[in-house]
């Protein structure tokens, strides 16, 4: 059997080589408690603050990094710490949809194309994905910001689809990320907050992060997500330029089928399509060579049609014969023709 193709990148992405070496000596000799106050921890405590400032240098001025346990954790500190009442998108990630739907929160639609529509946001939280996980859809954050401030409210952003991918836009009041979605360890995420909005803590203890998110931090990890971002910094134009023309290719191998979610407004390293008629659990099975995904890592085996292609108007039959590409900084031109081959070679065996 040949090697396996990676084309699952919104689930996770490969940790890069530079990653792994800035964290090996924190795994190994330099192991100290970042809180404590002799010289191995101030080492620490020096190695996560320079990691923090990385993270920074991706985010909007005028505000500080919390670093979390992941995204999950720095979406439910945004949502349940900030008091004010929650309104997300249909297609936001699960973290958010399950916190709001925990406190008696409002769900908005969207059009077709996965794109908000601007007349909901009233005073309150929004909570606004930048980039969609499973659809890829960009959102416009900057205008759905400015609304929000109109109306005197906040806007939560999930960015992790989007950090270290492409700039993000000035106007959220809180931003979620995470690490390992751009080539950083697992466990480790941050939440943005801008200046001036109080925040309340989900964990309780020793206050460690800046009073909001006890516990002991981990330098590896910290110093991981630090490496991760500034590659990105440093290479995201040539990985937006890559994506892209992995997005033409790919577009040329699949076009007997069709696209979900806007074609426009979209990161190009997400290709989510259809085919009618093609039970995707066969289509996996018989393309193991293939690591592909139906939708959301996350919601992976629940045998429950996406939660967003339904809310952009797919039927569930549709939304069940839906498959997600992923592909970003390592995938070549070759691992994305081979994958066609198969994927569409199993496609037509069904309808044969």
């Amino acid at each position: 059997m040949s090697e396996s193709i990676y084309l699952d990148y919104q689930a996770t992405t490969p940790m890069a080589p530079e990653v792994f070496a800035a964290m090996e000596p924190w795994l190994k000799d330099q192991f100290w408690n970042p809180h404590s106050a002799h010289t191995g921890g101030r080492k620490a405590a020096a190695a996560v603050e320079a990691a923090r400032e990385q993270v920074a240098t991706l985010l909007p001025a005028g505000g500080r990094v919390i670093f979390t346990s992941g995204a999950t954790e720095a979406l439910n500190l945004a949502i349940k710490g900030c008091g004010l009442p929650v309104s997300a998108l249909a297609t936001e990630h699960a973290a958010v949809l399950d916190c709001v739907d925990q406190v008696g929160g409002e769900t908005l639609s969207v059009g077709h194309d996965g794109i908000c529509e601007m007349q909901y946001w009233e005073n309150g939280l929004a909570a606004c994905m930048l980039v969609n996980n499973e659809i890829g859809t960009i959102q416009p954050i900057a205008d759905i910001a400015d609304a929000m401030h109109d109306a005197g409210g906040l806007l939560l952003c999930d960015a992790v689809q989007g950090f270290g991918r492409l700039v993000l836009p000035d106007g959220p009041d809180m931003i979620a990320v995470s690490a390992h979605k751009i080539h950083g360890p697992k466990g480790i995420g941050a939440l943005w907050v801008r200046d001036g909005i109080g925040m309340e803590p989900l964990l309780h203890g020793g206050g460690q992060e800046q009073g909001l998110r006890s516990g002991t931090l981990s330098p590896a990890l910290c110093v991981g997500f630090g490496a991760a971002a500034r590659l990105a910094a440093e290479r995201m134009a040539d990985d937006w330029a890559h994506v892209e023309a992995l997005w033409t290719r790919a577009n040329e191998l699949f076009a007997d089928w069709t696209i979900n979610g806007s074609e426009r407004f979209r990161y190009k390293g997400n290709l989510n399509i259809r085919r009618n008629g093609v039970d995707v659990a066969r289509l996996m099975s018989e393309c193991r060579e293939v690591m592909f995904s139906a939708g959301s890592a996350c919601a992976s085996g629940s045998g429950r049609p996406s939660h967003v292609l339904r809310a952009i108007g797919l039927t569930e039959q549709q939304a069940k014969s839906s498959i997600r590409l992923g592909w970003g900084r390592y995938t070549t031109v070759e691992e994305i023709e081979r994958a066609a081959t198969l994927i569409n070679a199993a496609a037509e065996r069904q309808y044969a």
